[in-house]
C-alpha cells in the first residue's frame, strides 16, 4: 500500500517561479533542525534566458507596534538564515528526500531541488497576540521560504516574480518525564511565635496542550495566624531577548477557594487543586503567546521553549515559560504565603501516530494546497 502526503504549492504573481513543499513545520529536537527542503519549478523563459533564481530562508521578527514607526524607524528585522541559489544549479552535495526525487519526476527537468538549513540556535515561531481592535502586523518571530528571480540574493527582489511561503519551526515533547516539581515555604512572624508552612507539588513535570494540572497543596499552621483562602494560578512567562525590560507575565488559569479555611492555628489541610491552562478563555487578550500565526483558528498556547543551554539563546528570540503559582490570604496583618513551581507545557510528538511523508505518492492532485 502506497501513503500520501499533502503538499503545498505557490506560484508568483507571473507564473514564472513555483514553489513546492512538502512540509510547513520542521522539528526542533534542541541539539539540530530538520532541514527545510523544497522544489523550485522555474517556466521555460526563465530557462532559455538563463535568469537566476534564489531561494532563500528568512526570519520575520517584529518587536514593536506597526503604528509607532516613523521618520524611519522601524521596529521589525528581517534576518536571511539561509541562501541557495537553485537556477542555474551550483554543483552542492545535497541528500534529497524522497519527496523531493519523485516530485522531480513528475514535474520534469524545469523542476530544482533545494535545500536550507536551520540553526539549533535560532527561535521557534511565536505570535503575540494583538488587542481586539488592533489590524496590525503581530509582534513575534515567524519564518517563511523566499524563492525569487533575480541578478543576485542580495539585491532587492522584483514581486512579480517572487513567492513566499510561511513555515514554522517547532518543538515537540520529549518522550521522558522529569523529576516532579516540589518546594516547601515556610514563613515567620516578626511579633508572633511559630511559622507556617507550605508544600505544593505537581503530579508530574511535563504536560501536554489540554491536559489537566493537579496542584497538591498541604498546609501546616504552626502560628497563631489565621489562613483565610487559597488562590491556585498557572501563569505563562515571556522573555523578549532583544530588550533587558522585554518580559511579561500573564495568568492565563486560575482558582480561588475557601473550602476548608479558614484553617485556625495549630490545624492543618491538605487538597488538590486542578487547573488547565487553554487558549480559549484568553484568545481575546493582549499579550498572550500563541504558536505560529494568531489568525489561525487550531492555534494554542505557546509551547515552553528548550534550549540546550542559556547562554545560547540567540538575541532575536522569544523565550516561553509556565508556573503554578499558590497563594495563602492570611488574616488582616498577616499578609500572605507564596510557593511558585515550572513545568513544562509542550505537544506530544506525532511523528509516532502519522505515516511518514517517505514513499509518499505525490501524483495525487487532489492533495495539492494552493495557498
Amino acid at each position: 500500500m502506497v501513503a500520501s502526503a499533502k503538499l503545498y504549492k505557490k506560484s508568483s504573481p507571473n507564473d514564472k517561479v513555483t514553489l513546492y513543499m512538502g512540509k510547513r513545520e520542521f522539528v526542533d529536537t534542541i541539539t539540530n533542525v530538520e532541514p527545510v527542503d523544497g522544489l523550485v519549478l522555474v517556466n521555460d523563459d526563465y530557462v532559455r534566458s538563463n535568469r537566476k533564481v534564489f531561494a532563500q530562508l528568512v526570519c520575520h521578527f517584529r518587536y514593536g507596534r506597526e503604528q509607532d514607526e516613523t521618520m524611519g524607524l522601524n521596529f521589525h528585522k528581517e534576518l536571511i538564515l539561509s541562501s541557495q541559489q537553485v537556477y542555474p544549479q551550483q554543483k552542492i552535495d545535497m541528500d534529497l528526500s524522497k519527496f523531493q526525487q519523485n516530485l522531480m519526476e513528475k514535474l520534469g527537468q524545469n523542476a530544482f531541488p533545494f535545500v536550507l538549513e536551520m540553526s539549533p540556535n535560532s527561535p521557534a515561531s511565536i505570535t503575540l497576540q494583538r488587542k481586539i481592535d488592533d489590524d496590525s502586523e503581530p509582534c513575534g518571530i515567524q519564518y517563511y521560504v523566499k524563492v525569487f528571480a533575480g541578478n543576485s540574493e542580495l539585491e532587492h527582489s522584483n514581486q512579480r516574480s517572487t513567492v513566499s511561503m510561511a513555515i514554522q519551526k517547532v518543538q515537540y515533547a520529549p518522550e521522558k518525564q522529569g523529576l516532579k516539581p516540589c518546594t516547601i515555604v515556610r514563613k515567620d512572624f516578626l511579633l508572633s511565635p511559630g511559622q507556617i508552612e507550605l508544600e505544593v507539588n505537581l503530579d508530574k513535570q511535563l504536560y501536554h496542550h489540554g491536559d489537566k494540572i493537579a496542584v497538591n497543596v498541604e498546609i501546616r499552621n504552626n502560628s497563631n495566624k489565621y489562613v483565610k483562602r487559597i488562590k491556585a494560578s498557572v501563569k505563562q512567562n515571556v522573555d523578549v531577548l532583544l530588550f533587558q525590560s522585554g518580559q511579561l507575565r500573564n495568568c492565563i488559569s486560575s482558582m480561588e477557594t475557601n473550602e476548608g479555611c479558614p484553617i485556625e492555628p495549630g490545624s492543618s489541610l491538605k487538597r488538590v487543586i486542578y487547573l488547565q491552562p487553554n487558549l480559549i478563555p484568553n484568545q481575546n487578550r493582549h499579550g498572550i503567546a500563541v504558536e505560529g500565526n494568531a489568525k489561525k483558528r487550531e492555534t494554542s498556547l505557546a509551547s515552553t521553549t528548550l534550549v540546550a543551554s542559556p547562554g545560547n539563546r540567540d538575541a532575536f528570540g522569544i523565550i516561553v515559560s509556565y508556573s503554578v503559582k499558590v497563594k495563602l490570604i492570611l488574616c488582616e496583618v498577616g499578609g500572605e504565603v507564596c510557593a511558585e513551581l515550572p513545568f513544562v507545557l509542550m505537544h506530544p510528538n506525532p511523528s509516532a501516530k502519522k505515516i511518514t511523508q517517505e514513499g509518499a505518492n505525490v501524483a495525487d492532485e487532489k492533495l495539492i494546497q494552493y495557498e
